[in-house]
């Protein structure tokens, strides 16, 4: 149960029954507010409230009826049990039609009011971390809704992009695949001076290479068997606008030299044609290779690489971007459910730490790719995103353990791991996320053999 979403609203008129209710609530974990009417609760709710509703039907100067309809102009979305009597079924299965989340029969057991109200909190955590979500992109401005995140690291690109942005300085982009280096260049383009020129961005390696002369620098009618047109390059077709390369290192050496001296000069020669054209672009590149060393090794020209690299940006790895792994991934999610119209998951407590610890090999490109997968599997949600990871070592359904003792111990470690995971091994933050003492978290760190230094 994930602090901030463990509240129950609890409102019954029979004081011993509401007493009762709400001590077995508070046994297992939850935060209640009882109160002895819905007049009274409705003063205390408000849309913002992050927990579940658990109501009586007949109750005096307002009933349970009213009461969710009264609740569902407040928010539509809060989850409202109905505690109901045997002649009262009827009622509520009226009321679950015009939008109640569940109801119960008196008398109940407490294990099915549990759960429940475990379900309704869970949908409650899922809506209001979605709006949040939604908030804060809506309340982005400008770049922050091209490159989410709040990490340090993203938040220095976004600076760097901005003050670089108005200049005509070629860029070069240097980070590892699906990092989203063409995005970044998007970004140069959208905020800088040659917003109102064309974008042209071209894929080096998937470029074949006896058509990349003229791919980036055209032809004229003629000039070839099969030139039966003239073609405008891609060079050509950027003027006045930006052209993205991305995967420069990838061009042939033999048209490397062609590409230096049009960035040199400022004017193309398009194949068969001896009349040079003035050229008016920004160009930015993109690697994910080092450049340097292939310089070394004699496959990119030194020259070009200084000519290219004027600015150069670095594009972080997902690995690096911590606490923006998640952002991404219910961002992700949220997109692949209304695309695919698919209902809308959260993520468990445990499934955070999979995320967090996962290499990320394909960067933010994989990550939307398991967000899909994630939204679309209809594996069981104990296995599921292990499943998409590809992980079924790290299962974390309930292990084969006898005892109710040891069960505690397992998961009591796996949550103080996850913490520890999700937080970077900041004890204080660990401290505050579990609401523990510090002499209690160190004596359980050293009881299950868990080192902080492991965590930073």
């Amino acid at each position: 149960m994930t602090d901030g979403y463990n509240k129950v609203c609890l409102v019954d008129d029979d004081a011993e029954m509401r007493a009762a209710t709400a001590q077995w609530l508070e046994l297992s974990g939850y935060k209640v507010q009882s109160f002895p009417d819905a007049p009274t609760a409705l003063n205390y709710l408000t849309s913002e409230f992050s927990g579940v509703v658990v109501s009586d039907i007949r109750m005096p100067k307002m009933d349970g009826m009213e009461f969710l309809s009264r609740l569902h102009a407040l928010d539509s979305d809060i989850p409202v049990v109905l505690l109901t009597a045997h002649g009262d079924v009827q009622m509520a299965v009226d009321a679950m039609q015009r939008g109640a989340y569940d109801f119960i029969e008196k008398p109940f057991e407490p294990e099915r009011l549990l759960d429940v109200v475990q379900r309704a909190g869970e949908k409650r955590r899922l809506i209001m971390e979605n709006r949040e979500l939604r908030c804060r992109l809506a309340g982005a401005t400008g770049i922050e809704q091209r490159l989410i995140g709040n990490s340090a690291e993203i938040r220095r690109l976004r600076e760097e992009i901005l003050d670089i942005a108005d200049t005509d300085a070629p860029v070069l982009l240097q980070g590892e695949t699906g990092t989203g280096k063409e995005i970044v260049a998007r970004c140069l383009h959208e905020f800088g001076a040659r917003r109102n020129g064309k974008y042209v961005a071209v894929n080096c390696g998937a470029v074949p290479e006896n058509i990349f002369e003229s791919e980036l620098f055209g032809h004229e009618r003629g000039a070839f068997t099969g030139a039966e047109r003239l073609r405008i390059g891609r060079f050509e077709y950027a003027q006045g606008g930006v052209l993205f390369l991305d995967e420069i290192g990838t061009m042939p050496l033999s048209l490397q030299v062609k590409v230096l001296r049009t960035l040199q000069e400022r004017e193309l020669v398009r194949i068969g044609s001896n009349e040079p054209q003035p050229l008016d672009i920004r160009l930015i590149s993109a690697t994910s290779k080092k450049l340097l060393d292939e310089c070394a090794a004699g496959t990119f020209r030194e020259d070009l690489y200084y000519r290219i690299n004027v600015v150069e940006l670095r594009v972080p790895p997902l690995r690096e971007r911590g606490e923006d792994i998640l952002l991404l991934f219910k961002y992700f999610a949220v997109q692949a459910a209304a695309a695919y119209n698919r209902p809308e998951v959260s993520l468990r407590d445990v499934d955070t730490g999979l995320l967090m610890n996962h290499d990320w090999p394909g960067n933010v490109r994989e990550l939307k790719n398991i967000a899909e997968r994630y939204v679309l599997s209809s594996v069981p949600k104990g296995q599921r995103l292990a499943s998409v990871l590809h992980h079924p070592s790290q299962n974390v359904s309930t292990p084969e353990i006898s005892s109710l003792q040891d069960q505690m111990r397992y998961y009591e470690r796996l949550l103080l791991e996850q913490s520890l995971i999700r937080h970077g091994g900041d004890v204080q933050a660990v401290m505050d996320a579990l609401d523990l003492p510090r002499r209690t978290l160190n004596e359980k760190m050293v009881r299950y053999s868990l080192e902080r230094k492991n965590y930073i």
